[in-house]
């Protein structure tokens, strides 16, 4: 079995970097590295934090072993100093950022990190590939949790993603609001409530529909789900009620017209008696998909592709760029990319009532801090020693609070303006 190891996350042109930094003697100067977006995906007024304590996790376990130091001296990626140097790697430095679970708009500095040149910029890739991922997948899932105003929603998408983005995906989405994923490694690994159902290759299995069932009921008793849409609907709900008695716990649907099957499969379950069983529905749904069906009589939601692929927005557009060498501000004048140096504080500000209403930013300083601002970085790793990290629980009621105190224009799924400004105040 091959597990690509934290270490080799590591770009080809970040351990160029150290090389020659070491050897002009610019790798042990203080840096400061910030984590942000320039730009919202189209279409979005929000981004959510996830991954956050995935990286430190693998920030923690981040060291190059001898067989990779042999295999980066040989290629020619690091002269003998870098590997000597690489054989001793630990982050010493200290890791500050927003919460998991926290909104974050354009500008919004969500992960600092700070070190030496050397030792933070090796662990770029790592960061941004982490937080760009999982980021991605938060936002598009919250925004399906929004959608689908309260009913139930299940994450069933690993086969449409890498082995590892699929645990990753499943784990971001549970952080937004998913009750339940089909994902088991995510489910052992992280205590994530899973559920699934049985696929169409089980019915066809079978000599007929009704038999798949029964098989199905057998073993797993009447509180489970049948897939009725194999062969004809109508029919499917009606063995299925005939098999599982009217006791049956849910039907799920994976195809069709769902708005008017929903309907019809309501009135005939109801008909048969079946009235406490719950509809599911599935089928490449997406934020917009859940929010057209929000009148019909659907309990349960599948969500699988778009969610694992960020519902057309793959990446989060995070950048990691250097803002501060031995507490001197450095700025990136690149025309459309430029940055703002030194290092950011930022806090979001809220009316009395509890609606946020701005994000403030201030390079170099402390902002004035008003009744109702809070604070919106916290402290990860202190001098390479990780701290006590939320639980995901806490982070998923976390994010609930936030969705709470935007501005409701802010959860449309309409292009718009972020849910609130973001102003950038002056350094002193």
């Amino acid at each position: 079995m091959h597990t690509l190891r934290p270490a080799l996350l590591t770009d080809h042109y970040e351990l160029t970097m150290v090389s020659a930094a070491l050897r002009d003697g610019t790798a042990h100067r203080q840096c400061v590295f910030e984590v942000f977006s320039r730009r919202l995906p189209s279409g979005r007024r929000y981004g959510v934090v996830a991954g956050t304590a995935r990286l430190i996790d693998l920030i923690r376990e981040f060291r190059f072993d001898p067989a990779e130091i042999d295999f980066l001296r040989r290629t020619g990626v690091v002269d003998e100093q870098a590997a000597a140097w690489l054989a001793d790697y630990r982050f010493t430095g200290d890791i500050d950022g927003y919460a998991e679970g926290e909104l974050f708009f354009p500008g919004s500095p969500i992960l600092t990190v700070s070190g030496t040149f050397a030792e933070c910029v090796v662990l770029e890739t790592v960061v941004l590939s982490v937080l760009n991922y999982d980021c991605a997948v938060a936002a598009a899932a919250a925004r399906m949790v929004t959608a689908a105003r309260g009913r139930t929603l299940i994450e069933m998408g690993s086969r449409r993603a890498h082995e590892e983005a699929a645990v990753a995906a499943a784990r971001s989405a549970y952080l937004v609001g998913f009750q339940f994923t089909s994902n088991l490694a995510a489910g052992q690994r992280y205590g994530i409530p899973t559920a699934g159902t049985a696929a169409h290759a089980f019915t066809l299995l079978h000599d007929d529909e009704r038999a798949a069932f029964a098989s199905q009921v057998a073993t797993l008793g009447s509180q489970t789900t049948l897939l009725v849409d194999t062969y004809d609907i109508s029919q499917g709900i009606r063995n299925a009620i005939e098999v599982a008695g009217s006791q049956l716990r849910a039907v799920r649907i994976d195809s069709g017209d769902l708005a008017v099957i929903a309907q019809q499969s309501r009135e005939l379950l109801d008909s048969l008696g079946a009235t406490e069983t719950k509809i599911i529905v599935s089928g490449d749904l997406d934020e917009y998909a859940i929010a057209a069906l929000a009148a019909e009589p659907v309990d349960m939601y599948g969500a699988g592709t778009s969610v694992v692929t960020g519902s057309g927005a793959p990446t989060a557009g995070l950048v990691y760029k250097l803002v501060e060498v031995d507490g001197r501000p450095v700025v990136k004048r690149s025309e459309q990319k430029a940055t703002i140096g030194g290092r950011k504080v930022a806090v979001r500000r809220h009316k009395p009532t509890g609606t946020a209403t701005e994000e403030i930013i201030v390079p170099q300083g402390v902002p004035d801090r008003q009744p109702h601002d809070r604070l919106l970085q916290r402290s990860y790793v202190t001098g390479g020693q990780t701290v006590t990290l939320p639980t995901l629980d806490e982070s998923r009621e976390h994010l609930r609070q936030c969705l709470i105190s935007i501005p409701w224009e802010g959860l449309k799924l309409s292009a718009g303006d972020p849910a609130i400004p973001v102003t950038v105040v002056p350094a002193q």
